[in-house]
């Protein structure tokens, strides 16, 4: 599944596999990540590409929709601090989903992300006091700052929605990680829709941008290859993780 995203114990039955704050890549990986990125890379080579292509095409499609509607929350989600500051990426996806709470799109808003890298804060609590300095309420803030990736950060939000009875949610991401980030949560069963931080470096058509969607139809394959992996495995652990 792609990476982006508390510590629990991987081995204990019955238990949700976590990865630690400031988790490695392998540590992020979890039960069957190593083994559906191996099939993922030898899918792509072992079909030309054409697996690739197909999710390039839905990166791109992703990016230059709009999915904007009334929802109960908006999730802005997290990324990595650089030097304990956000980066222009968060802080575009900030910007935008401040701007969407402001016309009423949503009552709430969800910032997502856990302690990542050397930071010494995590990025929702980072994303909250940039909020917080914005004007945005503090009653209208909620955290979820356990999480290491994309997947963690919607898994840990699906269980405070539910436990709060609440049915839909705005997904606010750049326009590049909209694909991967949509069929994450609605493989996690969740009511969905998406808007994209159109601010967000980098700029459409640069070298950077395509490197960027380059990686993004990867990861994208990378997740349907791990889902189909996981079902075809029948691994409650893994499918308890995923879906």
């Amino acid at each position: 599944m792609g990476i982006e995203e508390s510590g629990t114990d991987e081995q204990a039955p019955g238990r949700i596999y976590a990865a630690p704050p400031r988790a490695t890549f392998w540590q992020k990986l979890g039960p069957g990540g190593a083994m559906s990125l191996g099939l993922a890379a030898v899918s792509c080579l072992g079909l030309l590409g054409l697996p690739w292509l197909l999710r390039l095409r839905q990166v791109l499609r992703a990016a230059r929709g709009d999915e904007a509607a009334p929802v109960d929350a908006i999730l802005i989600l997290g990324r990595r601090l650089e030097d304990n500051a956000l980066t222009p990426v968060f802080l575009a996806r900030l910007a935008h989903a401040e701007v969407l709470w402001r016309q009423g799109f949503a009552p709430r808003l969800f910032i997502a992300g856990g302690t990542t890298g050397s930071a010494a804060r995590s990025e929702a609590e980072a994303g909250r006091d940039w909020l917080l300095g914005r004007g945005v309420p503090a009653g209208a803030l909620l955290l979820e700052d356990r999480s290491q990736h994309t997947l963690e950060n919607l898994f840990n939000v699906r269980i405070q929605m539910r436990t709060a009875g609440w049915r839909t949610l705005l997904l606010v991401s750049d326009p590049l990680h909209l694909a991967r980030a949509g069929a994450t949560a609605r493989g996690l069963d969740l009511d969905v829709s998406c808007s994209a931080a159109r601010l967000a470096p980098p700029s459409p058509g640069t070298s950077g941008w395509w490197t960027r969607a380059a990686g993004e139809a990867f990861l994208l394959h990378w997740y349907h290859t791990g889902m189909l992996y996981t079902r075809l495995l029948g691994s409650r652990q893994q499918l308890d993780r995923v879906t």
